[in-house]
């Protein structure tokens, strides 16, 4: 028996109506066996997080959801130690009937996952990261958030300093420069500390910044890193890097990616202010 497909699928950030488009369509629908890997951004910005949320966790049998930024922020406003932003649109999780089981739900969700010579993160690994240091970092923060004080953990994590990692960080710093490497990071300098203001796109840039996965030495060069977070950079598809955020929620597309051969299927995300309507690419 061949093995199941596996789409790796980039941000979806609470835009319902292409996430269903996407899953509708025959190659992916056909296939009750398929898998999937979501690169994180699950909610947020886009206007239907709950009903994201849901379809998503309907999929849980067969798919492996990663955390990002956005979703941490969620989590960080459920438990009360940050407030709602203006530009937050997950309210409708926060009051729904049952916010309790959801919140529950995705603190237990993953920051990193490797198979296949594959690893996926939500933004970014450090240079001197292996594959095994990366997974190990991420389970530490995984147990964080699936502890009874998981609401403490948070309060930790905003802050862009310290922008480097160092083996004798702990507490807040060593729990900080994990969440941002594996959630917020794009850009190095040529030193490989964080800089994590930086949203632009590479080629938009004349300073010495360096794309994180394209830092000299980087450990995890061995492997394919896929990853979403970076809609200015946009699709990104080379032997040993997949950028998978393609700015759904700013009127880009949602797209997925086979892994067994890099097939691509894409929807158009048209930006309206509710609904977010769908239409397939041609």
């Amino acid at each position: 028996m061949s093995a199941p497909d596996i789409w790796m699928i980039g941000d979806i950030q609470g835009c319902y109506a292409p996430l269903d488009a996407l899953l509708s369509q025959p190659t992916i629908a056909d296939n009750p066996q398929a898998r999937f890997w979501f690169a994180g951004d699950l909610v947020n910005r886009g206007p239907s997080s709950l009903q994201t949320l849901r379809r998503l966790m309907s999929l849980e049998d067969r798919s492996v959801f990663l955390l990002g930024n956005h979703d941490l922020h969620l989590l960080a406003v459920a438990a009360g130690i940050r407030a709602p932003g203006k530009n937050d649109t997950f309210h409708e999780v926060l009051t729904a009937p049952d916010a309790g089981d959801i919140i529950h739900w995705l603190r237990h969700r993953k920051l990193a996952h490797f198979e296949l010579d594959h690893l996926m993160v939500h933004a970014g690994v450090l240079p001197k990261w292996t594959v095994k240091k990366t997974l190990s970092l991420a389970a530490e923060v995984e147990q964080a958030l699936r502890s009874d004080n998981w609401a403490k953990s948070l309060q930790k994590m905003y802050g862009n300093e310290p922008t480097r990692w160092k083996e004798g960080h702990t507490g807040t710093k060593r729990l900080r420069v994990i969440i941002n490497a594996l959630t917020r990071l794009r850009m190095c300098n040529p030193k490989g500390h964080m800089m994590l203001a930086v949203k632009s796109s590479p080629k938009d840039r004349t300073d010495d910044l360096i794309p994180w996965f394209d830092m000299p030495g980087r450990a995890t060069s061995d492997v394919t890193v896929v990853f979403g977070h970076w809609s200015t950079l946009g699709l990104l598809n080379r032997p040993d890097v997949i950028c998978l955020d393609t700015g759904c929620v700013w009127g880009g597309h949602l797209s997925a990616m086979r892994l067994q051969d890099r097939r691509l299927l894409q929807v158009a995300c048209h930006q309206e202010l509710d609904p977010l309507a769908a239409s397939l690419v041609p």
